[in-house]
């Protein structure tokens, strides 16, 4: 398929109205998204998008096809089925996922034998394949105005209970001592969950309108940490993930449904490898610098020792030791003298440099006193645990060590545990 063709579809009215309903969902689903993440609930959303078929089928046998008639069905079901799920959990010693279980697949293959049993009838037709995967590309009028009437329902809710919400995810006990309603909370939010799963119907499905919630808010969890910013994050990244999804669903004549998942979990991916401050990348970058700020202050530590001793250091042993090529030797040592650590000429330290090993020793040893009076781990065995920890403990920490061990002069081998003078 050219450009051309691909614009000329999506320019067509069933595509802008299908893509503008996605758009919805997208956002709608990624906002809601957020607090049933954090709140354990993922599973329970699950539930609830399988668990509405009952309601939906009903609905026909009661009404015929109607959309309004769809939505209080599930919306009717969905609680029922939450209700039921928290009954069994909270009245029946019974795990919480053992619960959700029971209930959700009994409702789903209730609703299942249901459509089997109208489908005998003549002129009856309820596409199960529709209900489970979505077709956005027969996205009605009335679909789309009870679609956007949802999302602003939901968008506003958690606008208007944000306070709420946050308190009982994650301080419920704080919460309940503040007089908020938690159990309340936990029922609403099961009403906003059921509502946008059954506005999800028509383009996801319910199979994959747990991507929809899950997905976008577990990316957005790993670019900030800040609720309010999580919740944008997600909901544009729900956004965006409907729309490049109904693209590729036009331009690899696909479901929408399952494009809109795959890019979701696509972006999900590009995420966990890629964020700022999470990624695989940044870890990896941090734990490079951390090694290298750990073989500086080894080089410090030791230069710092031999001119003590000895009035001058020797780099072949100092290298010997820390086990560096010369490259690596001669970046170090270049790296310490702009930083303005190491002289420029010879291989002394700087007064900066000499306190920053001096702070160095005193981890050191007072970590190895730690580990000897308060673990009971004996002098000879207790060393290469300081050498690793020693490059991890803030100046605060080394305080309350220090305090912790009564201000010991010297550690379990005799040296004296520096004070803050430039000496041992």
């Amino acid at each position: 398929m050219t450009e051309s063709s691909l614009f000329e579809i999506l320019s067509e009215v069933w595509a802008i109205r299908a893509i503008v309903a996605s758009s919805m969902v997208g956002l709608m689903c990624g906002v809601l998204g957020c607090f049933i993440v954090l709140r354990n609930m993922s599973l329970v959303g699950d539930a609830l998008a399988h668990a509405i078929l009952p309601g939906v089928v009903v609905a026909f046998m009661l009404v015929g096809y109607s959309t309004m008639a769809f939505f209080t069905g599930a919306v009717v079901a969905g609680l029922l089925t939450a209700v039921g799920i928290t009954w069994i959990q909270q009245r029946v010693k019974t795990k919480n996922d053992a619960a959700i279980g029971i209930v959700f697949t009994s409702m789903f293959s209730l609703g299942v034998i249901l459509i089997s049993h109208i489908s005998r009838n003549d002129g009856v037709h309820l596409d199960l394949k529709d209900f489970l995967f979505g077709y956005a590309l027969g996205v009605s009028d009335t679909d789309l105005l009870l679609t956007g009437l949802v999302m602003v329902y939901v968008l506003l809710s958690v606008a208007v209970f944000y306070h709420y919400l946050f308190a009982s995810t994650f301080q419920s006990v704080v919460a309940e001592t503040m007089g908020i309603p938690v159990q309340v909370l936990h029922y609403f939010l099961m009403l906003l969950l059921s509502f946008a799963v059954v506005a999800s119907l028509q383009t996801v499905g319910v199979i994959l309108v747990v991507a929809m919630l899950i997905t976008p808010a577990a990316t957005a969890l790993l670019l900030s940490q800040r609720l309010k910013v999580v919740l944008f994050i997600a909901g544009g990244i729900g956004m965006l993930s409907a729309i490049l999804g109904m693209i590729v669903a036009v331009w690899l004549n696909t479901p929408p449904g399952p494009a809109m998942a795959l890019v979701a979990t696509a972006i999900y991916g590009l995420t966990v490898v890629f964020s700022p401050s999470r990624g695989l990348v940044a870890k990896a970058w941090f734990r490079r610098q951390r090694r290298q700020q750990t073989i500086r202050e080894d080089i410090l530590k030791r230069v710092f020792r031999q001119n003590q001793r000895d009035g001058v250091a020797d780099a072949g042993i100092i290298r010997e030791q820390l086990e560096l090529g010369s490259g690596a030797w001669n970046s170090q040592l270049a790296r310490l003298r702009t930083k303005g650590l190491m002289d420029k000429s010879e291989l002394r330290l700087t007064d900066a440099g000499k306190l920053l090993a001096l702070r160095m020793v005193r981890a050191h040893r007072l970590w190895e006193t730690y580990l000897n009076k308060e673990v009971g781990l004996s002098p000879d065995q207790i060393h290469e645990e300081a050498e690793r920890l020693e490059h991890l403990l803030t100046p605060e920490m080394l305080e309350r060590v220090d305090e912790e061990l009564g201000y010991p002069e010297s550690d379990p081998h005799g040296s004296r545990i520096p004070r803050g003078e430039l000496g041992v």
